[in-house]
């Protein structure tokens, strides 16, 4: 099941200084970062030393995605003080958006290392983590992160994503349903529990799940393809074909969707309509093997062999060391009468390691 992790990283409260910077930290809180880096300038163009000020600067440049001029900004405060931990996190912030976690990661533990109690350099450090796959650590930050508070539900979130990744499903469960307790209205929430229920094969609590989701954002047509998997999962072929139909419908250029609709439509013995949903894959993504498989699957039901073997020949051509390929092409060749073909495809599958074709070698090849 495909799912998609996204965090939002949270700006930076300054402490108020002898200048009062109050009304640009509303600005820059309210999303007006223009009009704060301004505001900014003006004052850093008299007083090119003030720390706090290039601290605001870089945050507004941050939100302008201008992360090359807030790095610059922060390097020089730190050059003016080398213990201000909220600019190594925003300059870690400006790295990490630049695709630099190892060194935004560097940053984090700086920040860290002058203020243990930071908690918003712990959750950073934990997406840093994450993104360069190192789930353990992320998975030290994230509850480090949950010691220090207060708790919220995107802190809960980021453990229950990493607990999910890990494999540790049940404890990720936990995590999203502290998430939920906390905020009752994020849809992403329960579909997220809902993938966590559907790999422990709890398919009655991943729909309904999947139902609060959809309920709360009817317009993902994600949610829509995690139902229609739970659905099939139970055998409800109507009512997962009802849900790749709506996720078509406001989807209608993922050939995975496609895909899925066309194995239901399989599983209901239509293999018309699934030759037409692998056929639409197909258009949209020529690369994927599996997509030839399927169709060619479902061309050996309708009994057109020719249109199997070239199927499985394209998907050989994309992806050539799957056994059970060679295997399936060296079944459809058989039913063609095609014995000196079928018996090459065969003992190829069986030289990668397919155990099952001996039988039919030694039934069929002499």
């Amino acid at each position: 099941m495909i799912t998609r992790f996204f965090f939002g990283l949270l700006l930076l409260a300054l402490t108020a200084s002898a200048q009062d910077f109050s009304g640009i930290q509303k600005k820059i809180q309210a999303g007006d970062y223009k009009s704060a880096h301004a505001e900014l300038s003006r004052i850093l163009e008299s007083n090119p030393r003030n720390k706090q000020a290039l601290l605001l600067r870089a945050q507004a440049r941050n939100g302008l995605n201008d992360f090359y001029g807030a790095i610059a900004d922060l390097t020089f405060a730190l050059e003016m003080d080398s213990t201000l931990w909220e600019a190594y996190n925003l300059r870690g912030q400006a790295k990490a958006f630049l695709g630099d976690d190892e060194n935004a990661i560097r940053d984090y533990d700086k920040a860290i290392k002058f203020n243990p109690k930071f908690t918003d350099a712990y959750t950073n450090r934990g997406l840093s983590k994450y993104n360069i796959e190192d789930l353990q650590g992320a998975y030290f930050d994230f509850s480090k992160a949950l010691e220090l508070g207060p708790p919220d539900a995107d802190k809960y979130f980021n453990r229950g994503v990493v607990k999910a990744e890990l494999g540790e499903f049940v404890s990720a469960i936990d995590d999203y349903s502290k998430a939920i307790e906390l905020d009752k209205n994020d849809a992403s929430l329960y579909n997220y529990r809902g993938v966590a229920f559907y790999n422990i094969s709890n398919f009655e609590r991943a729909l309904a799940d999947y139902d609060q989701a959809i309920k709360l954002d009817p317009k993902d047509p994600l949610k829509f393809e995690n139902r229609a998997l739970a659905r099939a999962a139970r055998q409800d072929f109507k009512g997962a074909l009802e849900d790749y139909n709506k996720a078509i419908e406001l989807d209608s250029e993922d050939p995975e969707l496609y895909n899925l609709r066309g194995v239901v439509k399989f599983n209901m013995e239509d293999y018309d309509g699934a030759i037409a949903d692998y056929t639409r894959a197909i258009e949209r993504d020529a690369t994927n093997p599996v997509y030839f498989d399927n169709r060619a699957l479902a061309r050996t039901e309708k009994q057109d062999y020719a249109g199997a073997v070239d199927d499985y020949s394209t998907s050989i051509e994309l992806y050539p060391n799957d056994p059970e390929t060679w295997y399936q092409r060296g079944l459809v060749k058989l039913q063609m009468g095609n014995k000196y073909d079928a018996c090459l495809d065969l003992k190829k599958a069986e030289e990668m390691g397919l155990t099952e074709a001996r039988s039919v070698i030694r039934k069929n090849c002499k």
